[in-house]
C-alpha cells in the first residue's frame, strides 16, 4: 500500500483525525507509544479499511507547549503565530500572559496579542495601559470587540491570520469561542463530527482543534484548551531573560556573563526597572513576574 500525505486536525488520547490531501478526514491511530502526534503535524499516513495508521511525523518546525513539575501538555506543532486573546473585562492575569509570551519565544513563534470587548470603555483604558509596556517592546497589540462590532472584527482578525497558522490562546471569559465561532461559523458542527468519530463526547474540549479558516486552506486557527496554570519548567532559569524582549535587550550590558538580573554589581538591568524616580525600560510588574519566574524555574531543579 502507498502512504499519503495528510494535516492532524484533531486528537483524543491515542487517536486522532487526519485530513488527507483531498479533503477527506480519517480516524488514525500511531505506531508505537512515542512521538504521539499533534494538531498541526504533517504526517505519512497508511489506509487500512475505514480507518489508518500513522506511519511517520514528519519534522517539526516548532511545538508550543507548557510544562509543570508533573507534565507536559502540548497544545500543536508548525505554528506560523500565537494569538493571546485577553479581555478588558474580567481583569486578565499579566503574568498568565507573560508565560505565554515567554513559551513563544522560547520556540521562536511570533505571538499577537489581541484585546477584545472595546465596547467597555473605562476597563478597556485600563487594559491598554497595562498592556503599554507589551507594545514598548514591540509586540503586536490590537483591541477589539467580538461581540458588538463583529464585522470590524473579522476584517481586523482575518488580516491578523491571513495565510498563517495560528494557534489560540486565551482564559475563561476572554471571547476565545466567540473569536472562533465568527471566524469559523461552522466550529461547533466539525467539533460535534469529530466528537462522535472519535466517541469522546464533552472530552474533545480538552484538546486543540484545527479550522481552516478559507475555503482555500490557506489559513489555519487552531482553537486550544483553557488552562488555569501555564508551567514554564522547560525553560531552564538562566535562559529566561532571553524570553522577555525587554529584557533581552539589555542583558549584553551586564558585567558578568552569569549574570541572575536579580542582585548582582554591574547588572545591566537592575538600573532599567521602573520606580517612582526612574522611568525606567522594565516596567515594576514586568520584572517582579521576572522574579517570581527564575525563583519557580530555580526551585523546581532541586
Amino acid at each position: 500500500m502507498t502512504l499519503q500525505a495528510g494535516l492532524v486536525v484533531a486528537t483524543h488520547g491515542r487517536h486522532c483525525v487526519v485530513e488527507a490531501a483531498e479533503g477527506q478526514q480519517i480516524i488514525c491511530h500511531p505506531r508505537g507509544k512515542k512521538n504521539l502526534p499533534l494538531v498541526g503535524d504533517r504526517v505519512q499516513w497508511l489506509a487500512s479499511q475505514d480507518e489508518g495508521t500513522i506511519e511517520k511525523i514528519e519534522p517539526r518546525r516548532n511545538c508550543f507547549y507548557r510544562q509543570d513539575e508533573v507534565r507536559t501538555k502540548a497544545f500543536a506543532a508548525n505554528l506560523d503565530q500565537v494569538l493571546v486573546l485577553v479581555a478588558a473585562e474580567p481583569e486578565f492575569s499579566e503574568s498568565q500572559l507573560a508565560r505565554s509570551l515567554i513559551a513563544a519565544e522560547a520556540e521562536r513563534i511570533a505571538p499577537v496579542i489581541v484585546l477584545n470587548k472595546s465596547d467597555l470603555p473605562l476597563p478597556f483604558e485600563r487594559a491598554m495601559a497595562r498592556l503599554a509596556p507589551y507594545r514598548a517592546m514591540g509586540y503586536q497589540v490590537h483591541g477589539l470587540s467580538i461581540r458588538t462590532q463583529p464585522e470590524a472584527a473579522l476584517a481586523e482578525l482575518t488580516r491578523l491570520l491571513v495565510g498563517k497558522a495560528t494557534l489560540l490562546l486565551g482564559p475563561s471569559g476572554s471571547g476565545k469561542s466567540s473569536l472562533t465561532n465568527l471566524l469559523v461559523p461552522q466550529a461547533k458542527a466539525f467539533t460535534q463530527e469529530i466528537s462522535t468519530a472519535l466517541n469522546s463526547g464533552k472530552h474533545t474540549t480538552t484538546s486543540s482543534r484545527w479550522y481552516w479558516v478559507d475555503s482555500a486552506k490557506t489559513t489555519g486557527l487552531i482553537d486550544s484548551p483553557g488552562f488555569q496554570e501555564f508551567g514554564l519548567h522547560h525553560i531552564e532559569p538562566m535562559q529566561l531573560a532571553a524570553c522577555m524582549p525587554d529584557f533581552a535587550a539589555l542583558v549584553a550590558q551586564c558585567k558578568f556573563y552569569n549574570c541572575t538580573h536579580l542582585h548582582e554589581p554591574g547588572c545591566g538591568v537592575i538600573p532599567h526597572i521602573q520606580t517612582i524616580a526612574n522611568e525606567g525600560k522594565i516596567s515594576a510588574s514586568r520584572y517582579r513576574i521576572y522574579s517570581e519566574l527564575f525563583a519557580e524555574l530555580s526551585q523546581s531543579r532541586y
